[in-house]
């Protein structure tokens, strides 16, 4: 693939206002770069000499792609559930994303599901009742010690969940799409197809959701699902909105079916205030889960290494796709 051949910075658009770290984190790295930003719901009209679209949660499709000349989507993390790859690869744009493993976004993920379940099991919203009131010794939570956690998705951060979890001395079962791969290394669990999903989740105290989204695995967590689960089991989910049906989600705590739900992702985001889902047991944080500093750090070292693969004609590492006739903005030159 040719490299550029141009006078002028080369120009990265972000497409959130959120997230403002990412461009702080990368914009040392990639000095030749311009880094700039608009709102989800406004991508159209910032298409000009862009030559690099990093969608987070907006919708990059047909119609986006056509009236751009980028020739790289670069994912400011893993998912791409937001994105027409098809379309992308007939239109000669380059997909990548940015694995979780490779990066210490998987670790942070991690982490905060753990802070989600602590969370709940401790009841963190009746403390600050319980000072308010002047109550000491109350309330009485639940310990994660001899629990069952069933984690959905065993890629980078199911795997990191796992380690942790272990350490927590929890028993621990595992859904994933290849069960031939088995349990990750060093984590001690029983592991499911995802034709066991019912049965797996059946088991749990905690169902947590660490699974990569697509049009496939949409409402993952639906009514049946919760159906299915343990009553009064809690459910996490830090991997996409999209995976549990929010609706069949509030009837699930309403009922009691649910004794509470752990949300870093919620669909659809931003979440309303206003959400009747607040009325129950629930602790919301705002999509947050890898927003961390080894977790910035590392992707976007990841990420500026493929605007260099980029702008040099080469091939971007974690691509999804592998278009024919890879499009350029600019007149290319040999190398």
């Amino acid at each position: 693939m040719p490299a550029f051949s141009i006078d002028r910075r080369l120009r990265v658009l972000f497409c959130d206002l959120g997230y403002s770290e990412s461009q702080r984190r990368l914009a040392p790295l990639v000095p030749q770069w311009e880094l700039v930003a608009c709102s989800t719901d406004d991508v159209l009209r910032h298409l000009v000499d862009v030559d690099v679209v990093v969608p987070y949660g907006a919708a990059v499709g047909a119609e986006v792609i056509s009236a751009g000349s980028f020739g790289l989507i670069q994912q400011f993390g893993v998912g791409l559930e937001t994105v027409d790859v098809e379309a992308a690869t007939s239109a000669g744009v380059w997909v990548a994303r940015v694995p979780s493993a490779q990066t210490g976004n998987a670790e942070s993920v991690a982490e905060h599901a753990i802070l989600l379940m602590l969370a709940l099991s401790r009841k963190g919203a009746k403390m600050a009742e319980s000072i308010q009131a002047r109550l000491i010794g109350e309330p009485a939570g639940v310990a994660l010690a001899g629990k069952t956690a069933c984690i959905l998705g065993l890629g980078g951060v199911g795997a990191a969940l796992g380690l942790r979890l272990q350490a927590f001395g929890m028993r621990l079962l595992g859904v994933r799409t290849r069960p031939i791969l088995g349990a990750p290394r060093g984590v001690a669990m029983r592991v499911f197809g995802a034709d066991r999903l019912h049965e797996a989740i059946g088991q749990a105290d905690y169902v947590v959701v660490c699974t990569t989204m697509d049009e496939k695995n949409r409402n993952l967590i639906d009514r049946a699902a919760l159906g299915a689960m343990k009553r009064g089991a809690m459910l996490i989910n830090v991997a996409r909105g999209g995976l549990v049906d929010t609706e069949a989600l509030e009837n699930a705590l309403a009922s009691g079916q649910l004794a509470g739900a752990g949300l870093d992702v919620i669909s659809p985001e931003p979440v309303d205030p206003a959400h009747p889902i607040f009325k129950h047991n629930v602790v919301i944080t705002p999509h947050v889960a890898g927003v961390t500093d080894i977790s910035y750090a590392g992707i976007a070292k990841a990420v500026a290494a493929n605007l260099k693969r980029y702008a040099d004609g080469d091939e971007p590492l974690g691509a999804v796709n592998a278009p024919q006739m890879p499009r350029r903005r600019s007149s290319p030159v040999s190398r």
